[in-house]
């Protein structure tokens, strides 16, 4: 019988260890469950065009309703008449997680397992591998991620290597900025943090798997596949769960969905239901509309809830662009104690803390510090008090633990929970979740806070920067707005793929909605009251980009400044200015992996806009696969 889906060969023959028979077996099992998920991307873009054209207003589902995909009404998921998820032990204390990819661009493969020596080494009560917004996708980057974690969860010798000389560098660091080691035994430390994976969302296809006729594969499907398949019995015989983060989910009937992905896995491999273990990130409103749905369709695998920052606002901003009144101030404005972002973190602590039918509550896991200890005394000091306030404040508002970007920020963050001493917050009382009309405009809540040119050119440069980067194979990088590289007093920011999506979708929200600014800008002219136009984003673009050209190679390579930046700037553009906005800039950074030549990333950035403005189809499977294959 032949096979339901084509490998590229190239990827087929170089990593034989990643696409074992086994793994194969399970993508080609999986392969007949992605119509669903073509239907589920299909009615994300129809309700997004049917709010466009009716002004509709976000809302919760009807109480009678039943969740697609499932035999559970909306009211026996609000009441918690459903099972979910007993936490396992290895989840018990997650104070706090660390989150970063197994390898690097175009790295060999001792050098990608010092990414994963660092997290396993640093302290971290767990560590999320990323397989989404941080992990670059050039080349193999996906399957060497796979690769490395892999040998590193089976104790390879390799691996041992690596991590012992890490170690020795991570102590020296530890030494001179905490003054004291942080590992004690290396061999020993390797055992202490979880292992998660994060995969890829229902929106993206996989670049080396596809379907026979040529359609893209789900990217979910392909690292859940390959993650479960190759490390669940490695993970299983140390007495470890099997636990992955879900990404940008944004309806129950997407959760279901996942839900069924999971237990064909597990049916496929002859694993007990429940065996895969998720915590689900809420980046997207619409799921905020939906907790509740969502903890009930995932059931027994459910574990927890994340509250990230830069996704969220994206989701918000993208949601509501049809509402000419809704206009986000400047992004460093929104904390999580803004209007709306103070009504998600709510509803996500009741949420979890809902029991289910058998009295099982969920964690909830903090969002993201992305701050690196580096820069001036003075500077670093400031953005670490900063820093530990901001986990204090989730600590006291109910989170169970936190997420840090770098493994330097895990001995700045853990002392705030390790204080408190408690575990975990599971079952601590909160009022219980409401679905009235002021609930749901709550989500929306706008509040007064500054809209500046100073703005403007930050999301323009950070933008500009993040698609440089990710088409180098950075998907996380460590940026900062180019007029203050060479100031070490303000600290560089690692900044993922959310980083990119939301500074294009508030650009995108300002010009077309002719937001005004609330100050004067002495160095442009800009009065207050004024608005963002097309001239005036051209001249800033042109400015910020003019920066990034004289910059530093330590800051912008300079091999990138003929090949990716230009592609960069031509998406930055090209997105701001279509009329119709496209709903993800990954999108068209994806189309453009590997392409170095402006006039076939112009094409293929006008292809996108055309189609997707038609009649909304989003070009979202790998171009050059063909070529590859």
């Amino acid at each position: 019988m032949p096979s339901p889906i084509t490998i590229c060969r190239t990827s087929l023959s170089a990593y034989p260890d990643v696409y074992t028979p086994e793994a194969v077996a399970t993508l080609e099992a999986l392969a007949p469950l992605d119509g669903r998920r073509d239907e589920l991307m299909r009615s994300r873009i129809d309700r997004r065009r049917r709010r466009a054209a009716g002004r509709e207003e976000l809302s919760f589902l009807p109480e009678t309703a039943v969740i697609e995909g499932t035999a559970i009404t909306v009211a026996d998921a609000r009441a918690g008449r459903f099972e979910g998820a007993v936490i396992p032990q290895d989840l018990w204390r997650q104070w706090i997680q660390g989150t970063g990819p197994a390898t690097k661009p175009r790295a060999s493969t001792a050098s990608g397992l010092r990414n994963v020596a660092y997290a396993l080494l640093s302290g971290a009560d767990g560590w999320m591998f990323d397989g989404e917004d941080a992990l670059g996708q050039v080349d193999t980057m996906s399957l060497d991620n796979q690769r490395n974690l892999k040998l590193a969860f089976a104790g390879d010798p390799q691996f041992h290597d690596v991590a012992e000389h890490v170690a020795g560098e991570m102590n020296n660091w530890a030494v001179d900025f905490h003054g004291r080691e942080i590992i004690a035994d290396w061999r020993e430390q390797l055992h202490t943090t979880t292992r998660i994976f994060r995969a890829r969302g229902l929106h993206l296809d996989d670049r080396h798997v596809a379907h026979e006729d040529g359609r893209g594969y789900s990217a979910s499907m392909a690292d859940a596949a390959l993650y479960i398949t190759n490390n669940t019995e490695t993970l299983r015989s140390q007495g470890r769960s099997v636990v992955l983060y879900l990404p940008k989910i944004q309806t129950a009937a997407e959760a279901a969905h996942w839900a069924t992905i999971l237990d064909s896995i597990e049916d496929h491999l002859r694993l007990e239901r429940g065996t895969v273990l998720v915590y689900v990130l809420v980046e997207q409103i619409e799921a905020c509309y939906q907790l509740m749905e969502i903890r009930a369709a995932l059931g027994i695998h459910f574990v927890g809830f994340n509250t990230g920052r830069w996704d969220y606002i994206n989701s918000v901003s993208d949601a509501l662009a049809w509402d000419p009144d809704f206009l986000n101030p400047n992004i460093d404005a929104i904390t999580m104690t803004y209007g709306y972002m103070r009504t998600y973190e709510d509803r996500v602590r009741r949420a979890v803390n809902t029991p289910d039918a058998n009295g099982n509550y969920a964690l909830w896991q903090g969002g993201m510090e992305p701050n690196i200890p580096v820069g001036t005394d003075a500077a670093v000091a400031a953005a670490m008090q900063r820093a530990v306030a901001g986990g204090r404040r989730e600590q006291s508002e109910g989170a169970s633990g936190k997420w840090v970007a770098h493994w330097k920020m895990v001995h700045v963050m853990r002392p705030v929970w390790q204080k408190v001493g408690a575990d975990n917050q599971l079952g601590r009382p909160f009022p219980p979740l409401t679905y009235t009309a002021q609930d749901a405009s709550a989500l929306r809540a706008l509040e007064e806070a500054p809209r500046t040119v100073r703005g403007v050119r930050d999301l323009i440069s950070v933008g500009l920067q993040y698609g440089n980067a990710f088409g180098r194979g950075f998907q996380a990088a460590a940026l900062k707005p180019a007029d203050f590289f060479g100031d070490d007093s303000v600290l560089y920011l690692m900044e993922d793929a959310a980083t990119g999506e939301i500074r294009l979708s508030v650009l995108w929200e300002w010009l077309h909605k002719a937001g005004t600014f609330t100050e004067d800008d002495p160095d442009s002219g800009v009065k207050a009251g004024d608005a963002l136009t097309d001239e005036m984003f051209a001249q800033l673009l042109e400015q910020e980009h003019t920066k990034l050209l004289r910059a530093d190679s330590n800051d912008v390579h300079d091999d990138s400044k003929t090949t990716t930046l230009p592609i960069a700037r031509a998406i930055v553009e090209a997105y701001v200015l279509e009329p119709v906005k496209a709903p993800w800039y990954i999108d068209l950074l994806n189309l453009n992996l590997n392409v170095t030549d402006l006039s076939v990333a112009e094409e293929r950035i006008r292809r996108f806009l055309d189609e997707f403005g038609r009649d909304g189809t989003r070009i979202t499977r790998n171009l050059d696969f063909d070529i590859q294959h």
